[in-house]
């Protein structure tokens, strides 16, 4: 029963119903990526769209599907011959801690650990 209540309206934590109907009625599975979210489109290509494996954050999606998903590329990473390669520069993927303990806070914050006073590093302008 609580899945049932789950997917009707928790919309953040994986697919609700009417994404499951429609995926079911129009989705065809073009593949997995290794966070286990899976990929769908519909039969003439022009939708496509993701089942994230937990909950739905969308910094989850790999480069390569990245690309597949916003048609930036016809073939999907799963298609051997056009797989996805990582760049030298691409780092593994991080996520997003934003609202959480793990967040980014400089030092002039005043959630930081250690908060210091801020000198201001210009001087303001004042007319003569």
């Amino acid at each position: 029963m609580w899945n049932f209540i789950k997917q009707l309206f928790i919309w953040w934590d994986g697919q609700t119903l009417g994404t499951r109907f429609f995926t079911w009625r129009k989705g065809k599975s073009v593949g997995k990526d290794e966070a286990g979210n899976e990929y769908f489109q519909t039969a003439n290509g022009k939708r496509r769209w993701v089942i994230f494996n937990g909950p739905t954050e969308g910094s989850d999606v790999p480069p390569g599907w990245h690309g597949w998903m916003h048609h930036r590329v016809d073939t999907p990473p799963t298609d051997a011959t056009q797989a996805y390669t990582a760049r030298v520069w691409e780092k593994p993927h991080t996520p997003n801690m934003t609202g959480t303990a793990q967040a980014y806070r400089p030092a002039g914050s005043l959630l930081a650990t250690n908060p210091q006073p801020v000198t201001p590093d210009y001087e303001a302008w004042k007319p003569e």
